[in-house]
C-alpha cells in the first residue's frame, strides 16, 4: 500500500461557536485509523461558515459538520455561495472523473444539502428535538453499508430546530438517490416524520443526526454544572436524566458511533485504495486512540 496520505477535509459549519462536534470528529478519525490500520490521514479543517473558505478538489474525502441556527442563515452570503460552489464542483467531478470523491453531510449540512439538490422541504420544527432517540431504517437504509450491524431502530444524537420533510421522490429517483432513515415513530402525533438520512449517490450521503456523537464525550459535556442547569431550565430534569441514562446503555449510542462514520470511511478508503483488504472486515469497537491525525 502506498505511503501517500489520504487527504480529508472537514468543513466546519459551527460559525466559531463552542461545540462538541468538531472534537468528536477529530477523535473518531484518529481512533478509526488507529484501530483499522488505514493509511495515514492528512486532515485539514476549513472554518467555512466563519471565514467563507471552502476546500478545493485536491482532497479525497470530505466531511461537512453540523452547526447552529437556521439552514437558511447563509442565503446570499459569501460563505454559502462558496460552499455551494464547492458542492457543485464536487458533483461535477464525480459525474465525469475518477476516482470519485466521498462526502458526508451531518445535521446542519444535511439540511443545506437537501436545499442544494432540492430533494425535500426544509422547515422549522414546532419544538426542538433534543436528546438521543430511535431512528428507523427504510428499506434502502436496511441495505445501506452505513447501517450494517445496527438494529432497527438504532439510536442517535438528535439536536435540531429544523427538519427535512416531504421528500421529492421524483427528483430522488432522477438522481438515483434514496431516503435511508426516518425519525422516531409518534403514533399519538399527527405530524409527518422527518427524514433522517438520504444517500444521493454511492459517494455522497447526508444524515440528520450526529453519527460522531460519543457517549464518554457527551457525558462529560452534560455533567458540566453550567450545561446541566441550562438543559434542565429549557427541557426539564426528566429529559436531562433520560439523556444520561441513554448515554450509559451499551446497545444505544455507542453502536451508532462505532458503525456509521467508520463504515463511511471504510467505503471511501476502499474506493481510493482498492488494495485495502481490511475495509470489508468487521468494524471493531472504537475507543480514544493515543495517536492524533494531523490537521489545520
Amino acid at each position: 500500500m502506498t505511503d501517500h496520505p489520504i487527504r480529508i477535509a472537514i468543513l466546519d459549519l459551527y460559525d466559531n461557536q463552542p461545540n462538541e462536534g468538531m472534537r468528536a470528529l477529530r477523535e473518531l478519525l484518529s481512533s478509526f485509523r488507529f484501530h483499522s490500520g488505514a493509511p495515514f490521514f492528512d486532515v485539514t479543517c476549513f472554518e467555512t461558515r466563519y471565514t467563507a473558505v471552502s476546500p478545493d478538489l485536491s482532497f479525497d474525502i470530505y466531511i461537512s459538520s453540523g452547526g447552529p441556527g437556521s439552514p437558511f442563515d447563509g442565503a446570499g452570503k459569501r460563505w454559502e455561495q462558496r460552499y455551494f460552489s464547492w458542492l457543485d464542483a464536487l458533483w461535477n467531478h464525480n459525474e465525469r472523473g475518477t476516482p470519485r470523491k466521498h462526502a458526508l453531510f451531518i445535521c446542519h449540512s444535511f439540511q443545506i444539502m437537501c436545499r442544494f439538490f432540492s430533494v425535500a422541504e426544509v422547515t422549522r420544527r414546532r419544538s426542538q428535538s433534543f436528546g438521543i432517540f430511535p431512528v428507523h431504517k427504510t428499506e434502502a437504509g436496511d441495505r445501506d453499508l452505513l447501517f450494517e450491524g445496527l438494529g432497527d431502530p438504532f439510536y442517535a444524537a438528535d439536536f435540531r430546530h429544523w427538519q427535512v420533510l416531504q421528500p421529492d421522490h421524483t427528483r430522488l429517483e432522477a438522481f438515483g438517490a434514496a431516503v435511508l432513515a426516518l425519525e422516531k415513530k409518534r403514533p399519538h402525533v399527527a405530524l409527518e416524520r422527518a427524514v433522517m438520512g438520504i444517500r444521493m449517490t454511492p459517494e455522497l450521503v447526508g444524515l440528520q443526526f450526529h453519527p460522531e456523537a460519543d457517549p464518554p464525550g457527551m457525558t462529560r459535556h452534560f455533567l458540566q454544572p453550567k450545561r446541566r442547569r441550562e438543559v434542565i431550565a429549557h427541557h426539564g430534569e426528566e429529559k436531562y436524566e433520560r439523556i444520561l441514562r441513554r448515554l450509559s446503555e451499551p446497545n444505544a449510542l455507542i453502536q451508532t458511533h462505532d458503525t456509521v462514520i467508520p463504515r463511511f470511511l471504510a467505503a471511501a478508503v476502499s474506493a481510493i485504495r482498492p488494495e485495502a483488504s481490511w475495509v470489508r472486515a468487521e468494524i471493531t469497537p472504537l475507543s480514544p486512540a493515543n495517536t492524533d491525525v494531523s490537521g489545520g
